[in-house]
């Protein structure tokens, strides 16, 4: 059960560890950092682990090393990957986190009403059954179980992306989804939502089973803004 930490392990901490002090603003964009026989002693790990790791960092777009001229911090809002994403849901500190939340409702107001709209248009009957499906089994998930209904919720817009036949939307709610099954987690703690959102579901089913892309982009919108502000309304820790 208990084995020695291996070097891959080592690697993976270090990069969490790297892109806390770049999420926190330690180091600053644009900022050289030290030589990586310097990062190895300040960091208690060997050179190879911090070379691992900062080449780790460089396909994500966080750094970029020159032979001869070492490492700089970017700005990852230019040069970041969506593998940032990840790292970014996973650093929690406050302010980033406000910041997260305001960025995916907005994420999600631009491209899901639309989504709703194209998966009126483009569904087929398979995914017709699976939308009955998800919001059957919604209709008798226990109002308890708030990991199961946010798995519920998190499929169902899931199924949507799919319908609306974009490429890119379902792969990048899939790398969202740690972070969506937690806020929406919260957001379905308080219990008296989830009749509401459920049929309101409800609505963008029939919507999209009917072939009718302005009731299922009202309705989704309907959806969205109800989420945002109940969500905004939970005190700030």
């Amino acid at each position: 059960m208990i084995e020695p930490i291996q070097s891959d392990s080592l690697r993976d901490i270090f990069i969490q560890k790297f892109e806390k002090l770049i999420f926190s603003g330690y180091f600053k964009i644009g900022e050289k950092l030290p030589p990586e026989r310097e990062l190895a002693r300040m960091l208690g790990v060997s050179r190879p682990v911090v070379h691992e790791g900062l080449v780790n960092l460089v396909s994500k777009g966080l750094v970029t090393m020159t032979p001869r001229r070492g490492s700089v911090i970017n700005d990852y809002r230019k040069d970041g990957s969506l593998f940032v994403l990840t790292s970014l849901f996973e650093y929690s500190e406050a302010l980033v986190s406000e910041k997260l939340l305001t960025s995916m409702l907005d994420m999600r107001m631009l491209f899901e009403i639309e989504n709703a709209g194209l998966a009126a248009k483009n569904r087929t009957e398979e995914q017709m059954e699976k939308f009955l499906e998800i919001h059957t089994r919604e209709k008798q998930v226990d109002p308890e179980n708030l990991t199961q209904i946010a798995l519920l919720d998190f499929k169902f817009h899931h199924l949507i992306s799919i319908a609306s036949d974009n490429l890119v939307y379902p792969l990048l709610l899939n790398s969202l989804k740690q972070f969506y099954i937690s806020l929406t987690k919260k957001f379905f703690s308080d219990i008296s939502v989830i009749p509401w959102v459920f049929e309101h579901h409800g609505k963008i089913v029939r919507a999209i089973g009917e072939k009718e892309p302005e009731k299922a982009r009202k309705y989704m919108e309907q959806l969205l803004l109800h989420g945002e502000k109940h969500l905004r309304s939970f005190p700030k820790k």
